[in-house]
């Protein structure tokens, strides 16, 4: 993980991307992560980070972050694709 993260910055840093904006992008791509672990629920994400639910919701106010796009990606396939899946997940058993 060191390795990609060196070589991340190595290029930020070629690429001309300013330190605030490189720890606000760091910001919001961690803080989404560790929300779709939680498939939203805020009070979980918040005790995993060692933060306040309320600290939580005002850094995502402030990092531009909103449940839709977080929600977005938690959305279930429609119902024509996970009948694929299934049927996928069979053949490979």
């Amino acid at each position: 993980m060191k390795r990609e993260l060196d070589s991340l910055i190595t290029q930020m840093h070629s690429s001309g991307v300013r330190y605030d904006e490189a720890v606000r992008q760091f910001k919001r791509q961690f803080l989404l992560e560790v929300l779709k672990a939680h498939r939203g629920n805020q009070c979980k994400a918040a005790d995993e980070l060692g933060m306040h639910r309320n600290t939580l919701s005002r850094t995502m106010a402030e990092l531009e972050l909103e449940m839709p796009e977080v929600r977005a990606g938690l959305k279930r396939p429609v119902r024509s694709e996970r009948l694929f899946l299934n049927g996928l997940r069979q053949q490979i058993r």
